[in-house]
């Protein structure tokens, strides 16, 4: 497993903003029921598998768990070993994935997400490191489909970029992970049932020359952050407005995404 990254630029952000997730609970739960509604038969059966122990057959609710972990003492050293896998920094600005400069180390979510596949797929390994693989998986590329969790910008991924939302103090990154979703008014199943009432989503194409398709993932974040700052620091309906399409846009992709994955690792 990946060791975690421990400069002191991330120690900083943890200590700062310790309740900040990707997408939030709602968005993670959102694109993990999309998932499960378009898995193969052989990999639904694998899933609920997995999770029975769990005493749950959907993967909405474990979907989160690789945050939460950050507030259970049992499992301190996991997310010391994981929470620097839940992002990936483009230190260049260049959106262009060079795993020496930006994943040192196997330290980012393009190599978390290759790392708890491979887990998931082995069936050498016993259930219940299966079990916790999976939830990384599901968690990991979520992550990896909230832009501000591929940027460029030195500012933490948003973290310290404040911002006026709902006529209060907030970051940038707190309003995608969950300010944006929320102006929805939905649970995450009505949420869902909203989105894929929309149809299949058309997926970007394959950026040559890369065989990494995790990699293009972040590449899409990344650009697409270049694109979601404000001109100021007040957010308004018409930034809700133009940014919601984009979040919900990407919940769909990362929803699609995560079910061909679990199909590929689990149909066999």
């Amino acid at each position: 497993m990946p060791t975690p990254r421990r400069s002191a630029a991330v120690l900083i952000c943890l200590a700062l903003i310790p309740t900040v997730h990707a997408w939030g609970q709602l968005g993670h739960s959102v694109v993990a029921d999309l998932a499960q509604r378009h898995l193969s038969p052989a990999a639904e059966a694998e899933v609920e598998r997995l999770l029975a122990p769990e005493n749950t057959k959907s993967l909405a609710d474990v979907a989160s768990w690789p945050d939460e972990i950050r507030n259970d003492p049992k499992q301190a050293d996991l997310w010391k070993q994981t929470r620097a896998l839940h992002y990936v920094d483009f230190t260049s600005g260049d959106c262009n994935y060079t795993p020496p400069r930006d994943c040192k180390d196997g330290e980012c979510v393009v190599a978390g997400i290759d790392h708890y596949v491979k887990v998931l797929g082995d069936k050498h390994q016993p259930d219940a490191v299966r079990l916790e693989a999976l939830k990384f998986v599901v968690h990991f590329i979520g992550d990896e489909h909230q832009p501000l969790h591929g940027g460029s910008r030195d500012d933490k991924g948003g973290n310290a970029y404040q911002v006026q939302f709902n006529d209060k103090g907030s970051n940038l990154h707190s309003v995608w992970d969950s300010g944006l979703l929320k102006t929805r008014g939905l649970d995450y199943k009505a949420y869902a049932d909203e989105l894929e009432a929309r149809g299949p989503v058309a997926l970007p194409p394959a950026i040559a020359p890369y065989d990494n398709a995790y990699a293009q993932w972040a590449e899409e974040s990344c650009q697409i952050s270049r694109d979601i700052y404000p001109d100021g620091h007040k957010l308004d309906q018409a930034y809700v407005q133009k940014e919601l399409p984009v979040a919900e846009l990407r919940l769909r992709e990362a929803g699609r995404r995560l079910a061909e994955v679990l199909n590929l690792t689990l149909s066999h």
